[in-house]
């Protein structure tokens, strides 16, 4: 026998009772699910799971350009007993709709991380649900534990896209949580259930990857203090190893990025380590390493040509856009109202924003070397300390006074005379 209880209100969180073993064909299904699965021993469990409490279970993989044997992962979910499994090439769509308006905005949370995890996660729970729309699946679930930021991301772009739709957060129920207290719980049920796991052990930490970087944490590296192990570096080379002598390149860009060189030179010269410390959106702190070693040079070179070719008081607004912007991606609320203000604004101040930036990448550093535009507002001749151009060195003077007329202001009103200074 087993008790469902529903909660209507939003969210609408699926709690499963007393549930026993559905072993008897007969029995209807609860409905079919879209699993965001990986392939992993944590989201196989879940699939299971899944289908024990009376589910049929279609498994999505998304291609991001992470290393991954896809045929393998869905192999092993259609032995599992997935209904369906979609492996769905999302590679050209994060790039142009994901990464490109991130590189756009210099999107930073927190003054250091390039948002390689966060930005990816609308990307793949847009391709969720609609696999899920496309089936006729009124439940999405994915593998996100209840501490972390990628629950909300995932779930609010369900939600924002798919209103009607009914979440299943097993790390969120307690029947589950209370059941796989850690990976001891979930290799003993995969070992019960025939679900294949790894022969050597899993490297203590976790982590997720794309096309755009690598993240780390858990594990051993929740003590912030303890240094990352050597090998823990997948795409970036250590500086200390890299190579003596730098490589130059250029990229170009063209209000969309239209070249760049071969970016594995910046993973060849250690450039995008990070290790961090940074506030989640559900209210804790927690310890991350990074590498970002494509998105860093397009960062910089981004930083450079959009300095070069727009007005000072547009990119003024356009730098606090910018942070609010990777606030939203951080946060999970891409496909929001402010989001998409945020992003028109960002689109709009990128007009002119085209040109050539050359730079050299050595030892963990990217150096910006040149840069040329069409849309360029430098003056050579106005900045010139040899011509003197359209500019009489003399309004510099009432310039001068007239700002001047607060700060004097002020220090006669905090009783400080001319001899005081």
């Amino acid at each position: 026998t087993f008790v469902v209880t529903q909660t209507l209100s939003p969210p609408p969180y699926i709690c499963v009772r007393n549930v026993i073993h559905l072993t008897n064909p007969l029995i209807m299904s609860k409905g079919t699910v879209v699993l965001a699965y990986s392939g992993g021993l944590d989201t196989s469990c879940i699939l299971v799971w899944l289908k024990e409490q009376g589910y049929d279970v279609i498994a999505f993989l998304a291609n991001i350009g992470q290393d991954e044997d896809f045929e393998a992962a869905r192999k092993k979910a259609e032995s599992l007993g997935a209904k369906k499994v979609f492996i769905e090439d999302l590679r050209s769509e994060f790039v142009e709709d994901f990464i490109w308006p991130s590189v756009q905005a210099n999107a930073v949370y927190e003054d250091r991380y390039l948002l390689g995890t966060a930005v990816a996660r609308p990307c793949i729970a847009r391709q969720q649900v609609e696999i899920a729309r496309k089936e006729g699946a009124n439940f999405v679930s994915h593998g996100a534990t209840g501490k972390g930021n990628d629950q909300i991301r995932f779930e609010l772009t369900c939600y924002a896209l798919y209103p009607e739709v009914k979440i299943i957060a097993p790390w969120r129920i307690p029947e589950f949580y209370n059941r796989f207290r850690g990976r001891t719980d979930l290799m003993e049920y995969a070992q019960k259930h025939g679900i294949p796991v790894p022969v050597t052990p899993k490297a203590p930490w976790s982590m997720d990857a794309n096309l755009m970087h690598i993240s780390y944490e858990s594990g051993i590296l929740e003590n912030p203090k303890s240094r990352a192990p050597a090998d823990l570096y997948l795409m970036t080379k250590n500086p200390e190893d890299s190579p003596n002598t730098p490589d130059d390149l250029e990229i170009e860009f063209k209000n969309v990025f239209v070249g760049s060189p071969c970016l594995s030179l910046s993973g060849k010269h250690g450039v995008g380590r990070i290790d961090i410390v940074e506030n989640r959106f559900i209210g804790m702190k927690s310890r991350g390493i990074y590498e970002t070693p494509g998105g860093t040079i397009l960062l910089k070179a981004h930083l450079d040509i959009e300095t070069f070719t727009m007005d000072k008081e547009v990119r003024r607004i356009k730098q606090g856009l910018g942070i609010k912007f990777s606030e939203l991606i951080y946060n999970g609320f891409w496909y929001s109202p402010e989001c998409e203000f945020v992003q028109h604004c960002i689109n709009k101040s990128q007009e002119n924003v085209e040109g050539k930036v050359q730079l050299s990448v050595f030892k963990g550093q990217v150096y910006i070397l040149g840069r040329e535009s069409s849309k360029s507002l430098y003056n050579e001749e106005l900045v010139s300390m040899d011509v003197q151009g359209d500019y009489d060195p003399c309004d510099a003077s009432g310039f001068i006074r007239i700002n001047a007329v607060r700060l004097r202001e002020h220090h006669r009103l905090q009783g400080f005379s001319s001899t005081k200074q």
